[in-house]
């Protein structure tokens, strides 16, 4: 075993009885065919369900869709990759040629699935008690500085929020121009008020993306102007 799965292993906080295990969680589909796919889908479902229960015990006051917009906050690839590089998985993964002459050990994608992976791995090695502390352990600092859960609605979802609870009508979104060849399209969307002469327009690789800017922009012009 060498000194770099050594000290992922003490990171972790968990030896492995099988390390094949680990090296398997640590190794790409792009290095071959016994790589950590299967062991990242075994992950994926056992942080999804730890921090579920996590956040289950420790917000006893928030619904259910506040839940679960924490566990997305969470539980998403952004975070598990920066939980990955805390552990320094990128020292540690077996990569195809492709993928290291590609710089893959820095990708996000990777390295949140290779995390997932080795989580999945900890469970096979050593039963769901041993994945469960593993898990919330490295997932302590975030559990414990969650942010309110109000604030990780979509902006399309506050804007309308914001409107309702003034009896006022929903916002129009509307496409203005797409362009852009087809693998790489862009939208330019407005959205508009249907009671008042006020409209924010945004672009985006995606109707989504540019419908989600237009609202944030247009709900931080209600909220200045009546502040």
């Amino acid at each position: 075993m060498t000194a770099v799965v050594q000290n992922l292993q003490r990171r972790l906080g968990y030896r492995f009885q099988d390390p094949a295990l680990l090296t398997q969680a640590l190794t790409h589909r792009s290095a071959g065919y016994a790589n950590n796919e299967r062991l990242e889908f075994l992950g994926d479902a056992l942080v999804n369900f730890v921090i579920a229960e996590a956040l289950y015990r420790v917000r006893r006051g928030d619904e259910e869709g506040a839940l679960s917009r924490l566990r997305a906050s969470l539980v998403r690839e952004e975070t598990l990759a920066e939980l990955a590089r805390g552990l320094e998985l990128s020292d540690a993964l077996t990569l195809g040629e492709s993928e290291l002459k590609s710089g893959g050990y820095r990708r996000a994608s990777i390295l949140a699935d290779a995390f997932e992976a080795v989580l999945g791995a900890v469970y096979l090695d050593g039963g769901f008690e041993a994945a469960r502390q593993v898990c919330e352990r490295l997932f302590a600092a975030l559990l414990g500085d969650l942010p309110d859960a109000d604030t990780l609605k979509d902006a399309k979802t506050r804007l309308q929020e914001w409107l309702q609870a003034r009896a006022r009508p929903l916002p129009l979104y509307e496409v203005i121009e797409e362009s852009g060849p087809p693998h790489r399209r862009r939208f330019h969307v407005r959205a508009s008020l249907t009671d008042a002469e006020l409209a924010a327009d945004a672009h985006g690789s995606s109707r989504r993306a540019a419908e989600q800017d237009a609202a944030r922009h247009l709900l931080q012009s209600l909220q200045s102007a009546h502040a």
